[in-house]
């Protein structure tokens, strides 16, 4: 990305100090491409005086132009490469793109381990609900809730291809202030989900390795896997998205030989169990969303991505197909193969149906695949909220350490920050984490579908890369079903988890004033990121453009 664009001296200041002199996005044309991530501008002739400045219906405002670093509107799979260049300016240095960029493949599996994992934890909806509406709500819950969330993602993201990723979107629709609320609720339950996975990966050792099951031995553990996952993420992106490559393949493998295995003990008649009679619907309902959630999370590594406008949505979209048959056919094949005994189906019991099926060498297959399933889960979730730190604080929105990358172009602060809250929070159950964390990233998504549908409003023709192919209302419509679904899940949340859920939503609303009077009397020092274009001090065109 490049320094935001300055105007003539002559006319206006510079656009950091926000003026208000409004430039006509006919005067600012695309004339060279570089591969910098950017588009190269030129200022056309400023109009003769007295001569009003007029906005083009099909160009993309200044400020939305600037908010996707750079690029002017592409049809899908387009990539144009290139620097701004301000008017009277000349080209501005290339940003320094802090190593190499993230492809297709590895994106996808990065996104596989946000979301899933693979079939891992699912077993909690058969205990809960019986076959039929387990395999029906990973049927029916993706197209209410995961779609809708994976299309918001590539629509958004390729708009603001920057790390801050859904922080960027909520703080140009609703400003600063709800967009640290945003950052924070979103960072929060990151953290907390993050922590549940060094605990997973000894439950599933444990029946092996019995002393991890508690005491010193297994806090030592919990620590150990913590400080070495954490120096995988520090070593770089590009490491941690081919080891997630290399971690699924593996993670996926055995329910494929086990579905082979078991073709010959399907009894279909099992699939269509059901009770709705004695449904757990909290822990149903908790355990889907669980498991389908956190597509947005990998837009805060939108600054690292390759070529976002292509790569982002192409990569959703094959996420979505794996994510949704990792856990469908194992489902299928787990209560078709054996005889049903709902209270057998809790975290882990996959190993046992493979056992049952392929005997003791698929078994332990399957549980060195939820291990390592774990390990992918955690450097993935680390990746997006020690970016979306480092994000926020090129915004301004926190202390600017946060913003320090390693030499492998990391954000360091920002990833020992996130271990530290791992570490705190390691203690909490299971149930507890997955109810809490649900319960932030409730909050969070409501602010998302409004900065979603607000732009849809108030710019309906700013360039968007990829587009969703509705209009404002019926963006409107494709978030009721998912607004109607997080209502329900947080009437189903227990009243600790409600009470503890929102301390922590008034520790952010207290947090952010405190952060800028410590910014107002210097204790820390806060800057914006010289490459990142301004986009609060907008105003509204009548065409639907937004404009400094």
């Amino acid at each position: 990305m490049a320094p935001a664009e300055k105007t003539n001296t002559n006319s206006v200041t510079e656009i950091r100090r926000h003026a208000s002199v409004e430039i006509s996005s006919a005067a600012i044309k695309p004339v060279s491409d570089h591969g910098g991530g950017a588009t190269v501008v030129e200022a056309a002739p400023p109009p003769l005086a007295g001569t009003k400045t007029q906005t083009s219906n099909t160009h993309m405002d200044e400020k939305l132009r600037g908010a996707r670093s750079g690029q002017t509107s592409t049809t899908m799979g387009e990539h144009r490469d290139s620097q701004y260049i301000g008017i009277n300016e000349g080209p501005s240095p290339r940003p320094n793109n802090h190593g190499k960029k993230i492809s297709v493949l590895p994106l996808v599996f990065l996104i596989f381990y946000e979301v899933s994992g693979g079939p891992f934890g699912v077993e909690d909806t058969v205990r809960a609900a019986g076959p039929l509406l387990a395999l029906a709500g990973f049927l029916i819950f993706p197209l209410i809730w995961s779609v809708p969330e994976a299309l918001i993602t590539a629509e958004m993201g390729t708009m603001f291809p920057e790390n801050g990723g859904y922080v960027v979107w909520v703080s140009s629709a609703l400003g600063p202030f709800w967009g640290f609320q945003q950052g924070w609720m979103k960072w929060l339950s990151g953290v907390i989900d993050n922590a549940l996975y060094p605990v997973l990966f000894l439950d599933y050792l444990k029946s092996g390795i019995p002393a991890l099951g508690g005491g010193w031995p297994r806090v030592a553990a919990v620590l150990a896997l913590t400080i070495v996952l954490t120096y995988m993420n520090y070593r770089g992106l590009t490491i941690v998205g081919w080891g997630a490559v290399l971690l699924g393949i593996f993670s996926i493998l055995p329910f494929v030989v086990m579905g082979f295995i078991s073709i010959p003990k399907l009894r279909p008649e099992r699939w269509l169990v059901a009770n709705v009679h004695k449904v757990d619907w909290n822990l149903y309902l908790n355990t889907l969303f669980w498991n389908l959630n956190y597509w947005d999370s990998i837009s805060t590594l939108a600054g690292e991505v390759e070529n976002p406008n292509k790569t982002l949505p192409k990569a959703l979209f094959y996420a979505l197909i794996l994510v949704v048959v990792g856990y469908f056919f194992p489902l299928l094949t787990g209560t078709g193969a054996i005889p049903l005994d709902r209270e057998l189906w809790t975290d882990g019991y996959f190993a046992d149906v493979a056992k049952v099926l392929g005997g003791a060498w698929l078994s332990w297959w399957v549980r060195g695949a939820a291990a390592m399933s774990n390990m992918g889960m955690f450097v993935a979730e680390m990746s997006s909220d020690s970016f979306q730190l480092l994000g926020m604080a090129e915004r301004g929105m926190i202390p600017e350490f946060f913003a320090r990358r390693s030499r492998y172009g990391t954000p360091l602060v920002g990833i020992l920050f996130s271990a530290s809250g791992i570490v705190l929070l390691s203690w909490l159950s299971f149930q507890e984490i997955v109810a809490a964390e649900n319960f932030l990233y409730c909050f969070g998504m409501i602010l998302e579908f409004i900065a979603f549908v607000r732009l849809r409003f108030v710019a309906p023709h700013a360039a968007r890369p990829y587009k969703i192919p509705v209009g404002p209302f019926g963006a409107v419509a494709m978030c009721v079903p998912p607004a109607i679904l997080i209502g329900v899940v947080l009437a189903f949340s227990s009243v600790k988890v409600m009470i503890v859920s929102l301390v922590a939503v008034m520790v952010g609303v207290v947090l952010h004033p405190c952060l800028r009077q410590s910014e107002k009397r210097r204790w820390l020092r806060f800057s914006i990121s010289e490459n990142l274009p301004d986009i609060h001090h907008t105003s509204v065109r009548d065409n639907g453009t937004l404009v400094r």
